[in-house]
């Protein structure tokens, strides 16, 4: 019987375990990785699934109103009838009230929404942004409304802010 030489043993007992050692950490920090992408893609989703939801609720507000309705006060829920701008009122000619320009909120066409979905006075803690406008075509019998929701800020580290824009009509 032939005795093997030393070039054609098995893995040594700590090369194994070296090599064990060396792929543990290779999947742990993969691990670490898929965890973190995880976390930041649900955060995303998240905040995206808010701003539409909070897109609906206000263009179901607002579409709730009279046509020729101008004193509703839709910055705050439930609405009240006095106090506000409604849907502009009827217009003779063309125009447009209120405004959705991001960083350019208009005084009665803007509301803010806390983390737990709760209207707030101020942007102070504010996570949403939701801005309104209501165009009036020439003929003043269509009304065209545009509601659009940002989150404030991103919590997927670096990626873009979520924003929701609605658009929807109203005839007299």
């Amino acid at each position: 019987m032939k005795m093997a030489s030393r070039n054609q043993r098995g893995a040594s007992l700590i090369e194994t375990m070296i090599a064990l050692v060396l792929l543990s950490i290779g999947l742990l920090g993969a691990m670490g990785l898929i965890s973190f992408a995880v976390t930041q893609n649900w955060n995303m989703g998240d905040r995206s699934t808010r701003t539409t939801e909070y897109a609906q609720d206000k263009m179901e507000q607002l579409l709730a109103l009279n046509f020729s309705d101008g004193s509703s006060n839709t910055t705050v829920y439930p609405t009240t009838t006095t106090g506000g701008t409604g849907l502009g009122g009827v217009m003779s000619g063309s125009s447009t009230v209120g405004g959705v320009t991001s960083g350019s909120p208009v005084s009665q066409y803007v509301d803010y929404i806390d983390s737990s979905g709760s209207l707030q006075t101020t942007s102070t803690n504010a996570v949403y942004i939701r801005q309104w406008m209501i165009s009036t075509n020439e003929s003043g019998n269509l009304k065209t409304v545009t509601v659009v929701v940002n989150a404030v800020s991103s919590s997927n580290g670096g990626g873009g802010t979520p924003a929701t824009m609605l658009v929807s009509m109203k005839s007299q």
